[in-house]
């Protein structure tokens, strides 16, 4: 309104029906002009308005995000506990002096990785957790990152291997009771993430520099999240315990299904872990190559999903226990290939006593794992 009436004024104000406007309407082009120049303006100014909402809204968003997902993460303070009675750690990674020093780690690296077969809650017993309390330690894989972490070495233990397992403290002050030839995944049981770790060190003589755990529930909705993940298997599965039924073939297997591969092991082979561990390995691969092929950064809201459920299925040691550390993990991974990645069995043989169980097979088992201390 205000700019009509001065446009107005403006073309007959001063009496001469031209003086002021060149006598050839350019003076109602210079009126519009001025409109359209107020209108881009107040367009702008809405628009940065907008904008600043934005920012003030997706900064306010990132930050509960932030918030949630380092809310999500569950930690178990296994250097605390453990305390200086452990093997030694890596050497240092000698800084380059070519470069600017990179906040991103590239040293040598031993993470302890165990899938646990939690009792808690409806959903990890609906997918097998069975209905007792407790859990054991269903997965264990030693996940050895090379200098430069362009290459990687995964070492599964097998369940059944019968270990010597340390006294371990517990949180009430208290220590587990030392045992001698005991299955492995005893530990877990009886000790829980810090007894696992300290029984690991002991059979290996290799420091875990971290602990991730995740239970039934978790690796399920992890696959999920990810779309699925397809396997090939070489022989027909038809295991009443696993619940799992596949001809020989390709498959593109949901998170249940998954989850039921990563536990078969009656119907196939000799029926013993060994074979059950040959399946989780092709799992690994195939998760890895599923990874990589995923953009996730093209949808923020899957991307937000695969994070929210990686960090809610998650127990870590509390060097990894935040998000800031998850991803620098994760960021030191970036140039390492899925066909780098390469999975193992510690060598074991049947134990003499027992032939249903299997003990360290000497002296090639300590040979694997001092190859993971440099």
């Amino acid at each position: 309104m205000f700019l009509l009436v001065t446009g107005h004024q403006g073309s007959g104000g001063t009496g001469d029906g031209g003086a002021g406007d060149g006598g050839d309407g350019s003076g109602d082009a210079g009126i519009r002009a001025g409109v359209r120049a107020a209108r881009r303006t107040r367009v702008l100014k809405a628009a940065g308005l907008a904008l600043a909402g934005v920012l003030v809204l997706g900064a306010g968003a990132a930050g509960w995000v932030y918030w949630q997902l380092n809310g999500n993460i569950r930690s178990v303070d296994i250097d605390g506990a453990l305390g200086d009675d452990r093997p030694a750690g890596p050497p240092p990674a000698s800084p380059d002096a070519s470069g600017p020093a990179s906040p991103v780690p590239t040293g040598s690296l031993n993470i302890l990785v165990l899938g646990s077969d939690s009792r808690g809650g409806a959903e990890n017993r609906a997918l097998g957790g069975g209905d007792s309390a407790g859990a054991r330690s269903d997965t264990a894989m030693v996940v050895h990152l090379g200098a430069g972490r362009r290459a990687a070495t995964v070492v599964s233990i097998p369940r059944d291997t019968l270990v010597d397992r340390p006294a371990c403290p517990l949180e009430d002050g208290e220590s587990t009771r030392a045992a001698s030839g005991v299955m492995f995944n005893s530990a877990y049981e009886v000790g829980g993430p810090v007894c696992a770790v300290k029984t690991v060190e002991s059979l290996t003589d290799v420091r875990m520099d971290h602990y991730v755990e995740i239970d039934f529930a978790g690796f399920a909705r992890l696959v999920d999240a990810l779309g699925g993940v397809t396997v090939t298997t070489e022989e027909d599965i038809d295991d009443d315990r696993s619940h799992l039924t596949l001809d020989a073939g390709t498959h593109h297997l949901d998170g249940t299904d998954a989850l039921a591969l990563a536990r078969t092991r009656y119907d196939i082979g000799d029926g013993s872990d060994l074979g059950r561990i040959g399946l989780q390995h092709q799992l690994v691969k195939a998760l890895l190559e599923q990874i990589a092929d995923e953009d996730l950064l093209t949808s923020p809201t899957r991307l937000y999903r695969v994070a929210d459920t990686v960090t809610g299925s998650l127990t870590t040691d509390t060097g990894l226990d935040s998000l800031g550390e998850l991803t620098r993990l994760a960021q030191s991974l970036r140039d390492l290939p899925p066909d780098g990645v390469t999975t193992l069995t510690m060598p074991v043989v049947p134990a003499p006593w027992d032939r249903n169980r299997v003990v360290a097979d000497e002296p090639e088992a300590g040979e694997l794992w001092a190859s993971l201390t440099g």
